[in-house]
Formats: C-alpha cells, structure tokens, sequence
C-alpha cells in the first residue's frame, strides 16, 4: 500500500479581481466547493475568501492532476454561482489561472490559519500585494506572471 502526502495551498481569483463574492453567502459556496472535493476523494483542510478571490487548503487525491482538480472546482462552482445568481449578482466568472503552493504536514496548520484569518490579513494588506510577497518568497519571477491577465 502507498501513501501520498498532496497539500496545497490554491488561490484564484474573479475574473478582473471585481469584488463579486458576497460574505452574506460564501458559507454556500464553501459547502458547496466542499462537496466538490469530497466527491474527487480530495480532502478541503480549510477555505476563506475575500470579495475578489478564494483560497483553499486541500490535500489533492494523487489520482487526479492538480490542474483538473482546480479546474473542475473552478467550472463546477462558477456554475453554481450563476444558478444561485441572487446571491452573487455581479459574480461574472473567474479569472485566468491559479496560484497552488504544496506544504508538507507539518506546515499545514499555519496554512490553515492563514486561510481562517484572511479577512483580517487583508484589512492592511491587498490580494496584489499578498500575491507578489507569495511570489518572492517561492522565488518565482514576476516579470512575466500573468495571474491578473484576463
């Protein structure tokens, strides 16, 4: 029997960053993204969101690819969003891409709870600035980064 250890941490955002997700009901969404990765076997350790993006803490089952997986929670919950448009009126999509950074399980729980205090973090601090920091930090160029591309 093997073991793999997948844990990530994905962020994406609204198409053009519009501040479309409602805090009135995101708990929705959340249930029902969670209920997208049940059904991948996928396990959702933690999300958050803020207006214009969603931050997910989930260990990715190794038979589906990273990419698929946020794929279809991005396709999946885009759709449900627009069948339950009373709820996010100007929720239009969601932007090109993603931003996935794996952890090992003993940095987990920092991760989760950075997710769980993302609506404090982001009184002082914007998603375009988290995100550069996140690139630095992970050594990755910005230069040519297209994440806020749409």
């Amino acid at each position: 029997m093997s073991h793999v250890s997948l844990t990530y941490h994905i962020v994406w955002r609204t198409k053009r960053s519009e501040r479309t997700l409602t805090e009135e009901y995101e708990r929705h969404l959340y249930f029902y993204i969670l209920g997208i990765c049940k059904d991948k076997q996928c396990y959702l350790y933690r999300i958050n969101s803020m207006p214009d993006h969603i931050h997910l803490c989930v260990e990715v089952n190794p038979s589906i690819s990273l990419s698929d997986f946020v794929r279809i929670v991005k396709q999946e919950s885009s759709k449900w969003i627009k069948e339950n448009r009373d709820w996010f009126p100007r929720f239009d999509g969601w932007g090109n891409g993603y931003a996935a950074f794996t952890y090992s399980g003993k940095e987990r729980p920092s991760v989760i709870e950075y997710i769980k205090t993302q609506k404090e973090h982001h009184r002082v601090k914007s998603f375009r600035e988290e995100y550069e920091e996140w690139m630095r930090e992970m050594g990755i160029d910005l230069e040519n980064d297209l994440f806020f591309n749409d």
